[in-house]
């Protein structure tokens, strides 16, 4: 593992302005995956952009936790559901046009 890869939850709470136990609640309901690098607890720079956008949706928008897991997992389905469309819209076509 490389160290560029992860960072301190400790450097995202001053960098965000947001409490350890915020991030801890997170991890703990499951919305973000926390990892222990060289002792310390960390989040893999993959997962910054969920991050932001679970942090927006508390601060700015004032959505609790159990809101923040249904509209994560009802805009996954919705891109489940778009992929899905897609694909269909793909084959459909190749009725259409053979």
């Amino acid at each position: 593992m490389s160290q560029e890869k992860f960072i301190p939850t400790q450097t995202l709470c001053v960098h965000y302005n947001i409490e350890i136990a915020f991030v801890e609640d997170l991890q703990k309901m499951g919305l973000i995956r926390l990892e222990v690098y060289e002792r310390k607890q960390c989040i893999h720079k993959d997962e910054i952009g969920h991050l932001e956008k679970i942090i927006r949706l508390h601060y700015e928008l004032k959505v609790n936790l159990e809101g923040i897991d249904i509209v994560l997992n009802l805009l996954e389905k919705e891109r489940l559901m778009r992929d899905e469309l897609t694909i269909l819209r793909n084959r459909l076509s190749l009725y259409e046009n053979g």
